[in-house]
């Protein structure tokens, strides 16, 4: 489950992490985020064609979020991020039902009640809606915060292996097709450029972290109804095949 938080890292962390590997010379990938950001600057994503030997002729494609949260080490942090989340899921719940309550009495009984009780209870379900709007907005915006830290921790070490990838299969272009267009400039990219699969799967056996059992649940935190701004709804994570 990704959302636009985690768009906005990788716009940034693509370029950081292989900026970063482009001025080491391909060296291995750092043991995390905190220290490349202390040993390696961040560069300009106009630096990187001109400090990585990429003298292949083939254009390859990745969905960047796909390799992310399609690797076994990616589904195991979501599915303990997604665990650590259902106490306030289960919290949510009971807000939205005891308002849906709330709503029902006075569509039930509105018309039953003094101007007094009707406007009292009017006031109650405002008050406690705009809590349960923020509180979801909340939740949601603490997910996706967390969900950047797991993408960008794996994205630091997954790196170096997709230019590696790149060098030894004679690709002089690797392009992101996270988005689709026309959020981002690629119109279409076949399966026969797309090597999201391989790149996970050199990265599974890599990193030596197991398939995690499917659980088959996916958190859904409610939606705010007042029209305040919210995080866009997921895509699929599973890495195009």
């Amino acid at each position: 489950m990704k959302s636009k938080f985690v768009r906005v890292l990788l716009a940034g962390a693509v370029t950081f992490a292989f900026s970063a590997f482009a001025q080491t010379g391909g060296a291995a990938a750092p043991s995390s985020p905190a220290t490349t950001a202390a040993a390696t600057p961040p560069a300009s994503s106009n630096n990187v064609p001109a400090s990585i030997s990429m003298t292949g002729t083939k254009v390859g494609a990745i969905n960047i979020e796909g390799a992310i949260f399609g690797s076994n080490e990616g589904q195991k942090e979501v599915q303990t991020l997604q665990k650590k989340f259902e106490p306030k899921q289960s919290e949510l719940k009971q807000q939205n039902d005891e308002l849906e309550s709330l709503k029902k009495q006075l569509n039930t009984q509105g018309d039953k009640l003094n101007e007094d009780a009707a406007a009292s209870l009017k006031k109650q379900i405002e008050t406690r809606q705009k809590s349960f709007d923020r509180s979801v907005q909340d939740a949601q915006e603490e997910f996706g915060s967390q969900q950047q830290e797991i993408a960008g921790k794996i994205l630091q070490k997954m790196a170096p292996m997709i230019m590696k990838y790149a060098q030894q299969n004679g690709f002089g272009m690797i392009v992101d097709t996270s988005k689709p267009w026309p959020q981002s400039p690629i119109l279409v990219a076949g399966e026969g450029v797309d090597i999201t699969k391989a790149v996970v799967d050199l990265y599974n056996a890599q990193s030596g972290v197991a398939a995690p059992a499917s659980t088959g649940a996916k958190p859904v935190l409610p939606k705010p109804t007042s029209g305040a701004a919210k995080p866009a709804a997921p895509k699929s994570t599973e890495p195009a095949k």
